[in-house]
This record gives structure tokens, sequence and C-alpha cells, in this order.
């Protein structure tokens, strides 16, 4: 590339220095004809006065007047032919007989050869003139040898500045070329060096490899931990269902009916684990539906929350709902529900004694939330919580749900074109907030704002 960037530029350079000597040629022609026609004219002028003090006849006013690139014509009936001859190159239609009778002067060009004829006064019939003559020819006075010189040193320079110029714009290129090539081989680590001096085409190229790099990078290691969740979530039941399984095939369970109950949650378990990995590989592909109608969000809300009223109670949480009657959304009822079901789901595995739910308008929208009395999650954190898999530094209190739910979420969130965010609560705990579309009519809720977060409120 350095190479054609180096001809490129120098066959540019050429031409441009052509372009620049066939104008500077073409002007400097013309000018020199133009100047040449005018030194003419004055000077044939001036002769033609003379020849009025010459009382001599056509020869001898010529050999007075020394003229060598010129002549005196004679032009009438009793001119002898011998002295009506005008100058080589020129015939008698050139110079403009009638306008030489009427004292005007001619002047003109006839390919290299610039001419002008001033009259005399007429004697007798006859017209005498001045006629001169001169080869004008800039070919040679613009072409000189310092000329050449010159474009054989402009050339050279342009080559060298076209090979640094190409060296620079190429090395980042290759450096590029190098890395993608490590990444694309599975070097994840591989990084472009960053030069400010490259340019900030260049060195935003550079940025967006690096970045794109390091994207691939975390997704790996994410993806790696995905695997090691899933594995490990997979096993742990696994392992109670065989370790009971043989210990009832073997008469060795002391208590069968507790064995078979355990077998029975640990299947269920593995049972909502893969729905949840296939629900999640559906909603990564976009191979799902929506049936975005007009939802009532107190309805939803009210009805799921209560859903988990019992297995709060179990656990010791108290569990509050706070509806805005009236609240109409663009969303898809179930789609809702699952979402609401995951959010308190995820906010039983941390909270401590108290759990909020509640919907109210927020601005131009409507928010959704859940709260917990939790450790909280550090700031950290937040931005990882709706991955699969993500494991924040907070320690669950209780084991609950497999992990998937905020990424699915996140994930049902975005496809009905809301909002999803957690937020640290300044008294300790966590609230998970998502914005929603209000319904306006037909499909119009599509270009509705999102719902921003609704004022903070601290869990008891």
């Amino acid at each position: 590339m350095t190479r054609r960037l180096t001809l490129t530029m120098v066959a540019v350079v050429t031409g441009a220095l052509l372009v620049a000597t066939a104008g500077t040629l073409v002007v400097t022609t013309l000018e020199a004809r133009d100047q040449a026609r005018r030194e003419l004219g004055a000077q044939a002028q001036r002769l033609a006065r003379r020849i009025e003090t010459l009382p001599l006849g056509l020869a001898a006013v010529r050999a007075a007047l020394r003229l060598e690139d010129g002549a005196v014509v004679c032009f009438g009936p009793a001119c002898p032919a011998r002295q009506s001859a005008v100058p080589a190159g020129l015939t008698e239609a050139d110079l403009d007989v009638a306008r030489l009778r009427n004292g005007g002067i001619v002047t003109g060009t006839k390919g290299r050869l610039v001419f002008a004829a001033a009259p005399s006064t007429e004697r007798a019939d006859n017209l005498m003139a001045v006629v001169l003559t001169r080869r004008v020819g800039t070919t040679s006075a613009v072409l000189g040898p310092w000329f050449f010189v010159l474009v054989l040193l402009t050339l050279v320079g342009a080559a060298a500045v076209a090979t640094n110029l190409g060296r620079r714009l190429t090395r980042p290129l290759r450096e590029a070329q190098v890395a993608t090539g490590r990444i694309a081989s599975g070097d994840l680590a591989a990084r472009v060096p960053e030069n400010p001096d490259d340019g900030e085409e260049l060195a935003g190229l550079a940025r967006s490899i690096n970045a794109m790099a390091e994207g691939l990078e975390r997704a790996k290691g994410l993806e790696r931990q995905f695997l090691l969740s899933v594995s490990h979530d997979l096993r742990t039941p696994l392992t109670s269902i065989r370790g009971f399984a043989e210990a009832l095939a073997e008469g060795r369970a002391p208590d069968p009916a507790h064995a078979a109950g355990i077998i029975s949650a640990e299947a269920r378990r593995l049972e909502r684990l893969v729905a949840d990995l296939l629900e999640l590989a559906k909603l990564d592909a976009r191979r799902f539906t929506l049936d975005v109608r007009a939802t009532d969000v107190a309805e939803v809300v009210t009805d799921t929350a209560e859903g988990f009223r019992p297995a709060a109670d179990a656990a010791g949480i108290a569990l509050t709902v706070t509806d805005q009657q009236g609240l109409m959304a663009a969303a898809d009822p179930d789609r809702l529900a699952q979402i609401l079901a995951n959010l308190v789901e995820n906010a039983l595995k941390f909270a401590r004694t108290t759990i909020a739910v509640g919907s109210a308008r927020a601005g131009a929208g409507i928010a959704v939330w859940v709260e917990d009395d939790g450790p909280g999650i550090p700031v950290d954190d937040l931005p990882h919580v709706f991955e699969p898999f993500w494991h924040s530094t907070r320690s669950p209190a209780r084991e609950v749900g497999t992990g998937l739910g905020l990424a699915i979420v996140a994930e049902l969130v975005a496809a009905m074109g809301g909002t999803v965010q957690a937020e640290p609560l300044a008294a300790g705990g966590t609230r998970m907030v998502v914005g929603l579309r209000p319904w306006l009519s037909g499909d119009a809720w599509s270009s509705a704002p999102a719902a921003p977060a609704p004022p903070r409120t601290e869990a008891g």
C-alpha cells in the first residue's frame, strides 16, 4: 500500500507539473505575441514617418531604414512587382491594405510569426508601408535547463513526502491488521497501540478495535462464568437426585417419603433451570412473541405480588404492595407478570425483613418497582446485575430461583420498549425499577418516551 500511495502521489505531482507547464507555455506565448505586436506596431509607425522625410526612391528608402526583419512595401498599380513583395510568410491579404490606406496600423500573428504594418504618405497612386516581422517562440525560454532541474527536484521531494506519509498512514493499519488477526485466532488480549499523532481517524479506529477486543474478552469471560454456573446449578440437584435414588434402590433410605420429596423438588429445580435457559435462548434470538396492548398495571402488579405472599410469609418477609390505579401501559400482560415475578423472586434472595412492590406514574411514563432491604448492590456491580449468572459480591440470604431471572427481565423489558435499572437505597437495600410506555392509541405507544424512575423511597 505504501508503494501504491507513493506512486499515486508522484503521478499526481507529475500531472500537476505538466498542466502547470502547459498553462505557463500558453500564457507566456500569448503574452510574448501580444507584446511583440505592440512593439512592432510602434516601431513600424516610427519608421513610416521617416519615409515621409526621405525624398528618395523605394530602394533608397529600404537601404536608409536598414530593415532586417521587414520591408517597405509599395501598394498600387504603378508599383513594380519586385517592390510589391511582402516579407516571407505573409501575403498581401494578411496586411489589410484597405485599412492601411485609411491610415490605420495593422498587426497580427500567423503561426509563430508576428507582424505589424504602418502606412506612409501616399505618393501618386501608390501606398508605401513599413512591414515588420518577428518570430516569437517561448519554449526554449520557459523549458530551460533550470526548469528540468526544478521538475526533477520537485518529483524527488514528492516521492520522499509520499513515502513518509504512506508509512505513517499504513503503519497503524498494519498494526490493526496484526491485532485483528490475533483476535480472530482467539487471542482476545491483543490490542492496537493508540498513538494520537496518527490522526483522529486512525486513533479512533485503534480505540474501536480495542473496545471490540475488550468487549469480546469480557463476553468470553462471562460465557465461561455462565457455563461454570450452569454446570454447578445442574450438578447440585443431579447429585441429590442420584444419591437419594440410589438410597431408595438399595433400601438404605431411612425415610423413603422424604427421599422421594427431595428427588421431586430437585427435579422441579432442574426443570425450572432448563426452562429459564430455553427462555433466555429464545429471547437472545428474538424468537418469541409479544402481545402488546393496553394493560392495567395495578392489576398485574397486585396479582403477581400476591402470588409470592406465601413464600414471603414462610421466609419471614413482610410483603407490601402499593399501586396507583388507572395506569394503562403498552405492554404484554403475561410478560409483564413474568418480569415482576422474576424481580420479586430476586428480592426474596436478599431481603432481610421487607419487600415493597409498587407502581406509579413517573413523568410521561409508568414505573413499576420492587425494593428489598437486603445488603444492597456495590456500585461496581450495578452495570452487570442484568447479565446471566452474574455473581454479585453481596451474599444472598436464601437460595431462590436459577440466577437467570434478571437477564430475562432485561430482555423482555427491552423488547417492550421499556427500561430497567438497579438502584442502591440510602438506608441499605436495592430497588429494581422498570419504566413502561403509557398506552396512547393504536401503535402510537412505540414513539412514546420511556418512563423515568419514581422518587426514591427507602425500604423499612
